[in-house]
């Protein structure tokens, strides 16, 4: 395994290196979440321990407490460079999960995406999605580029040979990056394992429950687990039938949830 995962940190760091050295003002889409987290680790690795782009947040002002302590922690202690998206004026306005799980993903989400990276002038942002996650994901490259909107057309795609990513594009197309893309769940969490990374204490199991993906508290929930630690996780994954997103309510609102946000700009 170890080789594998050797293989792996080799090609993702590819990716990060080809995307920084074509990509001007590049980013990294960061939940704090253990996709993001293990290519925050990746970008550092890439850059001899230097971290030489900033992270963008999106804050949907609904994010377990605990999150926003350990991010503030955590950027803190490691000298990193943040910038928070929040979309003030629909959260103004009421926004929230009442009005309907996927409209509200759509303003405080996409629409907040939208707007930190057009006031930011960031062309590129690298995300932590994996194909094994999610059925929309399994359908993206390695390199995504959007309209001028940021919009994703799924069915017109370029095609992606022999390890060439489309990274030679006029500087108005934006680009996400996917350099997970080609990791599984399980890959993620042994080589947190093996890096010995730090990563959030929600996702280790207290009174018989844990939470398996991360996201807004009101459309989170949690599995249950005795999984204290990353070995135990790493036991039971290797055992379970439940989907990763089992507990995000967006996911269950339409069957087609989050290809409907993706396609709008969602993450």
């Amino acid at each position: 395994m170890a080789d594998y995962l050797d293989q792996i940190e080799d090609e993702s760091i590819f990716i990060i290196r080809e995307a920084y050295k074509k990509i001007k003002n590049l980013a990294l889409l960061w939940s704090m979440g253990k996709d993001s987290t293990v290519l925050l680790h990746l970008v550092k690795k890439a850059f001899l321990g230097n971290v030489p782009i900033p992270l963008v947040h999106i804050d949907t002002s609904y994010k377990i407490p605990e999150m926003i302590e350990w991010r503030d922690s955590f950027v803190k202690k490691h000298n990193l460079r943040l910038i928070v998206g929040m979309n003030k004026e629909a959260l103004a306005n009421g926004m929230g999960p009442a009005q309907g799980r996927l409209t509200c993903c759509g303003a405080l989400k996409t629409q907040a995406l939208l707007n930190v990276t057009s006031e930011q002038e960031i062309q590129g942002l690298l995300v932590g999605i994996r194909r094994d996650e999610e059925g929309s994901r399994a359908k993206e490259r390695v390199v995504s580029p959007r309209s001028a909107s940021s919009t994703w057309t799924y069915k017109e795609q370029p095609a992606e040979v022999w390890h060439y990513y489309n990274l030679h594009v006029p500087t108005n197309i934006h680009l996400r990056i996917h350099p997970l893309l080609h990791w599984t769940e399980l890959n993620v969490w042994e080589y947190i394992r093996r890096e010995n990374l730090q990563v959030m204490p929600l996702y280790f199991a207290k009174d018989g429950k844990r939470y398996r993906s991360l996201g807004c508290w009101p459309c989170t929930g949690t599995i249950e687990s005795e999984a204290q630690n990353i070995d135990d996780i790493i036991s039971e994954l290797k055992i379970t039938r439940v989907g990763e997103r089992a507990g995000r309510a967006q996911d269950q609102a339409d069957s087609h949830a989050m290809q409907k946000l993706r396609k709008d700009g969602y993450m």
